[in-house]
């Protein structure tokens, strides 16, 4: 326990029971999650200036209190660590849409945050890439699109837990893929003819 820890008056979980308090730690390592993906300590150390000691406390923490979770890996001494997802065998389409709904919220506030400041990146990542399209599908269809562009980035998720995976000059990209039926205007929201 460090000593803001000790200085911090405890927060409330949902439940009513302890939580964990809030430190700028610990807050500052969900930001780099929610932007990077995946971290272990010591590149979470790196990225935010603390000793991976400090980094590896908070996120043992993080864990401790259901924040965030173990990231796969392929054995070895690092532990790369990752938000946490709800359990997909829960049954509770509520705690699957409260993780949607964050992670849409984050990818929104992350491409506002894109727009705001992208003249302050090398002229060689000023652009972006965005695509749409309307196809007619059944919902296996549908899934099976799904499938196929999950497969098609699979071949660059070592990367997120292997920094030397990484060509030089690679950076996090936000890769966004909604699919979802779309819906015929309500009566109230169509325009008067």
């Amino acid at each position: 326990m460090t000593q803001d820890d000790a200085g911090t008056a405890p927060a409330r979980s949902a439940g009513g029971g302890e939580g964990l308090r809030e430190h700028e730690v610990r807050t500052a390592l969900l930001d780099l999650l929610a932007e990077v993906g995946a971290v272990t300590a010591t590149e979470a150390a790196a990225r935010l200036g603390h000793s991976s000691g400090l980094c590896s406390f908070h996120l043992r923490q993080l864990a401790r209190y259901g924040y965030v979770e173990e990231a796969p890996h392929s054995g070895g001494r690092a532990r790369p660590w990752r938000l946490k997802r709800p359990a997909p065998d829960t049954g509770r389409a509520t705690e699957d849409e409260a993780f949607g709904d964050l992670a849409r919220g984050l990818e929104d506030e992350s491409w506002q945050r894109w727009r705001d400041r992208r003249d302050e990146v090398p002229s060689e990542w000023r652009h972006d890439e965005a695509f749409s399209a309307v196809a007619y599908l059944t919902p296996e269809e549908m899934s099976r699109v799904a499938e196929v562009i999950r497969q098609t980035l699979a071949s660059y998720r070592d990367r997120e837990q292997r920094p030397l995976a990484r060509p030089v000059g690679a950076r996090p990209v936000a890769l966004v893929t909604r699919l979802f039926p779309l819906l015929p205007a309500a009566p109230d929201e169509r325009e008067e003819e």
